[in-house]
């Protein structure tokens, strides 16, 4: 009996770590906006190891996913593309290649430059002149980056 006992476990268990499932998982109420891109509707973020998957849906239909793993950045509306090409051709290509994987994982972009902990979380407030003046904050639940410059916010507010 202990002999089963110890194999559907070891099974169990075994299975479990070949699924890939998420360690984390969150509904959220996410927006992008760029020069190119404009999103704003509920969604989903799913956390693992190796990658980061954002889904946002209009209406009940799913309308965008992105994911990002450790070389690239897929979008459902085109090609996947390093890191910095996608910075470059969506963001801002003075960006670090993790800025977008590090906001959807409430992590401190720019290898924490400017960081200001407070009890529910942080703030960083980088600048550099003519390229990016970007306020990020996470806080409770919602981070929020903003680039007054080149008018990007991305909001991702927990649900």
């Amino acid at each position: 009996m202990k002999k089963h006992t110890g194999l559907l476990l070891g099974s169990i268990l075994f299975f479990n770590a070949c699924t890939g499932q998420p360690k984390k998982e969150e509904s959220a109420f996410i927006v992008l906006k760029t020069a190119g891109m404009k999103y704003a509707d509920m969604g989903f973020i799913k956390q693992s190891s190796s990658k980061v998957e954002v889904e946002m849906y209009a209406a009940g239909q799913p309308l965008v996913s992105i994911e990002i793993n450790g070389m690239n950045i897929c979008m459902s509306t085109f090609e996947c593309m390093e890191k910095h090409d996608f910075n470059t051709k969506v963001l801002n290509s003075s960006y670090p290649d993790t800025l977008l994987e590090n906001i959807f994982k409430s992590k401190p972009i720019f290898n924490s430059k400017n960081l200001e902990k407070n009890s529910d979380g942080f703030t960083q407030k980088i600048q550099k002149k003519d390229k990016y003046d970007i306020t990020y904050t996470v806080i409770s639940g919602e981070r929020k980056f903003r680039d007054r410059i080149n008018k990007i916010l991305i909001k991702v507010r927990e649900q």
